[in-house]
C-alpha cells in the first residue's frame, strides 16, 4: 500500500504541475453552471424540484465529459513513460506493474472526484438558492456523483490499456479520441438505427436492453435516470430507464471499472522497457 500511495502522490504532483487538476475542475464547474441555468427551465412543467431536473441535465453532461476527461488524463500514462525513457527506471523499483497502475488510478480518480464534486456542488448550490424544495433532490445528486467516479474509473482503465498497447502518446491520443467517439456517440446512433430498422422486432425487445447495458456510458445514464424524478427531461432514453431493472445497470457500472483495470494490467505486462 505504501508503494501504491507513493506512486499516487507522485502522479498527482505531476498532474497538478501540468494543470490537469485546474483544467478538470474548471471544465466541470463551467459546464455544470451552464446546465444548471439552462436545464432547470422546465422544472415547473415537469412537477419536479429544480435540483432533480438539474441532475437529469448533469447526467447528460457527465456521459460526455467524464469519459473525455478520464481518457485525456490516462492516454499517455504508459506511452508517455516509454517516450520519455523513464519506464525502465520506474520498473527497477520494488513495485509491480499492477501497483504502478493502481497508484496512477488513485491519483487520477482523486482529480476526477475533485472536479465532479466542485461541478455538481456548484449546480446544487445554485438550485437550492432559488428553490426551497430542491434539497429533496440531494440523494439523486449524491448518486450521480459516485456513479460518475465509477464511470471515470472505467475510462481511466481503458485509457491505460490504450496507452500500453500503442506505446506512443500520439497514437494513444488518436485511439483515445476514436474510442470516445465510438462508445459515447456512434454506439447510440448505431443502436437507434438498428431499432428503427427492426421496427419493434426481436432486436428491439430482446437485444436492445442488453446492448445498452454493455456500454458503461449507457448503463450510467440508465442508472441515474431511473432514480430521477425528472426522467421526462431526457426523453430519448426515458423508456429504457423505466423498463430496465436498476440492479442491472448498477451491476454494469460496478463491474466495468474492474474489467477495465484487468485489461490495463494485462496490456501493461506486455510492454517491454
Amino acid at each position: 500500500m505504501n508503494r501504491i500511495l507513493a506512486t499516487a502522490s507522485a502522479e498527482f504532483a505531476i498532474a497538478f504541475r501540468n494543470r490537469w487538476v485546474l483544467i478538470a475542475v474548471v471544465m466541470m464547474v463551467l459546464f455544470s453552471m451552464v446546465l444548471s441555468a439552462a436545464g432547470s427551465a422546465p422544472s415547473g412543467a415537469l412537477g419536479a424540484d429544480r435540483l432533480s431536473v438539474t441532475v437529469a441535465s448533469l447526467t447528460s453532461l457527465a456521459v460526455y465529459l467524464v469519459p473525455l476527461v478520464a481518457l485525456l488524463m490516462s492516454f499517455d500514462a504508459i506511452a508517455g513513460e516509454v517516450e520519455r525513457g523513464t519506464l525502465p527506471l520506474l520498473l527497477t523499483y520494488p513495485i509491480s506493474r499492477a501497483e504502478v497502475l493502481l497508484g496512477k488510478l488513485m491519483a487520477h480518480l482523486a482529480i476526477l472526484s475533485l472536479a465532479v464534486a466542485a461541478g455538481y456542488g456548484v449546480a446544487a448550490v445554485a438550485a437550492i438558492a432559488v428553490d426551497e424544495n430542491a434539497a429533496s433532490g440531494l440523494p439523486s445528486l449524491w448518486r450521480l456523483m459516485w456513479s460518475s467516479v465509477l464511470l471515470g474509473a472505467t475510462f481511466l482503465g481503458v485509457g491505460y490499456a490504450i496507452s500500453a498497447l500503442s506505446r506512443r502518446p500520439s497514437g494513444a491520443a488518436g485511439l483515445a479520441i476514436g474510442l470516445w467517439l465510438v462508445m459515447i456517440v456512434l454506439f447510440d446512433l448505431g443502436l437507434l438505427a438498428a431499432v428503427v430498422a427492426d421496427d419493434g422486432g426481436v432486436f428491439t425487445t430482446q437485444v436492445f436492453p442488453y446492448a445498452l447495458l454493455a456500454n458503461p456510458a449507457d448503463a450510467f445514464r440508465l442508472f441515474n435516470l431511473a432514480a430521477s424524478e425528472a426522467t421526462a427531461a431526457a426523453a430519448g432514453v426515458s423508456g429504457a430507464a423505466t423498463s430496465i431493472p436498476v440492479w442491472q445497470s448498477l451491476t454494469s457500472i460496478v463491474v466495468w471499472p474492474v474489467l477495465a483495470l484487468i485489461l490495463a494490467v494485462a496490456a501493461f505486462r506486455k510492454v517491454t522497457p
